[in-house]
């Protein structure tokens, strides 16, 4: 996966994780509900950034730099 899809990914994540709690502030009783969301979202932000990283700085990547971050971790696995 490219840093472009990546980084698309990742504005995706935080905007509905910037929803959620833009939701939370005008309902008080879902707030807790709401923010816990809001929190998943930003970690698979997080999660989806130190992937792509992880996965560039892996020798095994710079071998098959085509490959997606599925497939990469299957031969990770297999190496």
């Amino acid at each position: 996966m490219n840093g472009e899809a990546v980084l698309e990914k990742v504005r995706r994540y935080r905007a509905i994780a910037s929803l959620y709690r833009q939701t939370a502030a005008f309902r008080p009783p879902q707030r807790n509900s709401l923010l816990g969301q809001a929190e998943e979202w930003e970690h698979l932000a997080v999660s989806e950034l130190e992937a792509y990283f992880a996965a560039r700085h892996n020798p095994v990547y710079e071998l098959f730099p085509q490959l997606d971050r599925p497939a990469y971790r299957t031969m990770a696995v297999a190496a």
